[in-house]
């Protein structure tokens, strides 16, 4: 009777304990496969990624049908044609896709006159020994692969080069140049004696203009895919690349670990990795929820403001996400798929 009155005597000092450990790491997702999950709330995008994997669809074919179901939707203008224009008022795409088994990577950026960005970073894997095509090029390459070459402008886009023109093309990603680009449109060029001024220390991206899809599927036995499609950053500099076509920044997959993706401010994200970072927390046995926060601490650490969310995935199907809390973006919302759902269903993360 006496050990057993110990016995709980020491459960009920280990529980609190164990409480307090639940708390910190942060309810763990139900684990089943197979598994979709995606940044942001684009409903359609994840259905059609599930439906392909109903059907019989590989992982790949599920990331290029999902994301590309968003390259169609033009999911919140930042996705697909006829979106974010650059300084000149042409909408290029960056796009990428990976074999989370062979490691093959597809990718493309800069991409003018192709609307299936994802498409073509799918054929740089099935017909070339490249990782990643640029510009004209790539366009050239898409055309050769049979996508219909056209007009990426739409009278919304035009619209929105239009008003940004009048308001002496402000915002803008220049700085220390002349005339000043605070206050009026280029051209610009370097000045004699160059005064750097202090970036601004909030990401000039707000939350509604820059929503890159980034997915993650993992199928019923562990295999990993993910993708990612964009427009990019709206009035970007032309020829700029940000993080969504390189591999490990944008997403990564890796069938021994899981998947990441990441959205946001590319041009800060990118410098961290943090695709990679969060599969690679994730091969150590780190819970995806924590993976994901991890790597948002990382980057808090350079850039406490920076405008920017993670999703992971493992490949027992437990998933998570985290987000960079700034004003104006305290939660992200992002969609899951998976046998323990009834339908795609969004889900919510308060930022850290």
């Amino acid at each position: 009777m006496a050990a057993g009155s110990g016995g709980v005597g020491r459960w009920r000092t280990v529980a609190p304990l164990l409480l307090v450990v639940f708390q910190l790491v942060g309810a763990a997702s139900a684990a089943a496969l197979p598994v979709v999950i995606n940044t942001w709330a684009f409903r359609k995008a994840a259905e059609t990624a599930w439906r392909v994997l109903q059907l019989g669809g590989s992982e790949l074919d599920a990331v290029e049908r999902g994301c590309g179901q968003c390259e169609i939707d033009q999911c919140d203008g930042s996705v697909g044609y006829g979106g974010s224009p650059d300084e000149s008022g042409e909408t290029t795409l960056d796009a990428m896709i990976m074999d989370g088994n062979t490691m093959e990577v597809g990718a493309v950026a800069d991409l003018r006159h192709v609307k299936n960005a994802i498409g073509v970073a799918r054929k740089v894997i099935e017909y070339t020994k490249h990782t990643l095509l640029v510009g004209d090029s790539a366009s050239l390459f898409a055309v050769r692969m049979g996508f219909p070459y056209e007009d990426l402008t739409t009278q919304k886009s035009l619209l929105v080069y239009s008003k940004w023109l009048n308001q002496s093309c402000q915002p803008n990603y220049w700085k220390n140049v002349v005339p000043d680009s605070s206050k009026s449109c280029g051209p610009y060029k370097r000045p004699e004696k160059v005064t750097c001024k202090e970036e601004q220390t909030i990401s000039q991206r707000s939350v509604h203009n820059h929503d890159t899809i980034g997915m993650v599927v993992i199928g019923g036995s562990g295999t990993v895919a993910s993708g990612t499609s964009t427009n990019g950053a709206v009035h970007k500099i032309p020829g700029r690349v940000g993080d969504s076509p390189i591999a490990g920044a944008g997403s990564y997959a890796d069938s021994t670990a899981g998947g990441a993706a990441a959205t946001g401010d590319g041009d800060i994200m990118m410098r961290f990795l943090p695709s990679y970072q969060a599969v690679e927390y994730m091969r150590m046995g780190t819970d995806p929820t924590v993976a994901c926060q991890k790597v948002i601490s990382r980057i808090q650490k350079y850039v406490p403001k920076f405008f920017g969310a993670v999703i992971c995935a493992n490949t027992t199907g437990s998933y998570g996400a985290a987000c960079n809390k700034i004003p104006g973006f305290t939660q992200f919302h992002f969609m899951v798929s998976s046998p323990l759902l009834s339908q795609p269903t969004e889900q919510v993360v308060d930022c850290i």
